[in-house]
């Protein structure tokens, strides 16, 4: 594919994941947000949410053999085809049943929009591989951009969400969600540009278990890497925020959520703006992969000590004074921009250590890991802040990243 088409192609994709993860950004607050104020559990929230992960960890195992069998362009339609069709599914929850009837339901959508999710993220991180010019650390500028940038706007989807909860409510936002979602599928599809790989008959399933030792320990170190930001990050904070900013009225629970959305999507986008600069901070360009490997474990080790000072401060402290809620923003936002170093360095090696004809294959295998990471998170989010509340989430969350550490050490040795 020559460069401008391959450009052209690479634009179209990343609109396209754009699009997808502004929506799941916003779907997630609206229905965190909206669910705690009926009066769930921590645990309840945490379950809307699980098969959602299992779904993930299940579409990226089959989704780089569909990919390699029918092509890129054909999951990344599915995956946002099908967003549209869990939006408005949500749009049919009816405020009148029970909280079991609610929480099968809501978990059923859910799942179907992590298949969804995962199907478009997919498609488009195997697509920068293909489409990426080879030289000058292209790839990692091309990948760093495009996983910063999808970040970012996912960010912009937290505070979206929480903005519209408080305006219009869950089903009316639900509803327009659906509308714009479909719209750009539509004209996504009628300006793709042609050069995608299409597919091959002879793809076997097999074949999505790597045989590569190290994108088997980067999968490992990225399994935990998830699983420590998604145990304070998807029921922990929105939660004790929560807490903390409201005080009982429709005004003052109006004010939490766009106080939370906007913590969400200012952490968001920070930890997408330093992934998009990770190429220059690193200075891949200079390096060579085998030096960009060993920096792995390095990135993780320093990851480390953030949430284990920010556990060891919380449970300390007598109540959640304002000097504290200050300093826990502070240091969660010094988590994502480290946080967001590793996550970078991992998305360029698995690119790196890969080849064409297996992209899809251990692209869908290394993101089946990332999801069952966040599988691992959201189950002990919610289970650690019910018993011990922050600090159990921060505290488990340093635990995890030393696994990650261990695995990321593993890298490049024989």
């Amino acid at each position: 594919m020559s460069q401008p088409q391959g450009l052209a192609a690479y634009v179209a994709v990343t609109a396209a994941y754009w699009a997808f993860m502004l929506t799941d950004g916003a779907l997630r607050m609206l229905v965190l947000l909206h669910f705690h104020t009926l009066g769930f559990s921590p645990v309840q929230l945490a379950y809307l949410f699980v098969l959602y992960e299992i779904a993930g960890v299940v579409t990226n195992l089959s989704a780089g053999w569909i990919a390699a069998r029918f092509g890129l362009t054909s999951t990344l339609y599915a995956g946002l085809g099908l967003q549209v069709v869990a939006l408005l599914a949500l749009t049919q929850l009816d405020p009148g049943w029970s909280i079991p009837a609610s929480v099968a339901f809501v978990m059923a959508v859910q799942g179907a929009s992590g298949v969804a999710k995962d199907l478009a993220k997919m498609s488009s991180k195997s697509a920068v591989k293909l489409l990426a010019p080879k030289e000058g650390g292209g790839l990692f500028r091309w990948v760093a951009l495009l996983t910063g940038s999808k970040n970012a706007v996912k960010g912009l989807g937290f505070f979206l969400g929480a903005v519209l909860l408080g305006l219009f409510g869950f089903t009316a936002s639900v509803a327009g969600m659906a509308a714009l979602l479909a719209a750009i599928l539509l004209l996504i599809a009628l300006k793709m540009p042609k050069g995608l790989p299409t597919g091959r008959k002879d793809a076997k399933f097999k074949e999505v278990f790597s045989k590569n030792r190290d994108i088997n320990w980067l999968s490992f170190a990225r399994l935990f890497l998830f699983g420590a930001r998604d145990v304070w990050f998807v029921v922990g904070i929105p939660i004790y925020f929560y807490a903390v900013l409201s005080d009982g009225t429709t005004a003052g629970n109006r004010m939490a959520f766009f106080l939370i959305g906007g913590f969400m999507a200012l952490w968001i986008i920070l930890y997408g703006a330093v992934q998009a600069s990770a190429p220059k901070l690193l200075r891949a360009a200079d390096r060579p992969t085998g030096q960009l490997v060993r920096a792995a474990s390095r990135w993780a080790m320093a990851l480390v000590a953030v949430p284990a000072l920010l556990a060891v401060l919380t449970a300390l402290a007598d109540a959640p004074a304002p000097w504290l809620t200050a300093t826990v923003v502070a240091g969660l936002l010094l988590f994502g921009a480290i946080f967001a170093v590793n996550s970078a360095l991992h998305s360029y090696l698995i690119l790196a250590l890969t080849n064409d004809d297996r992209v899809t294959m251990d692209v869908g295998f290394y993101y089946m890991s990332n999801a069952a990471g966040r599988l691992l998170g959201t189950v002990l989010s919610g289970a650690s802040y019910q018993i011990g509340g922050l600090p159990m989430c921060l505290a488990t969350a340093a635990g995890l990243l030393v696994i990650s550490t261990f695995g990321a050490a593993r890298l490049g040795q024989r």
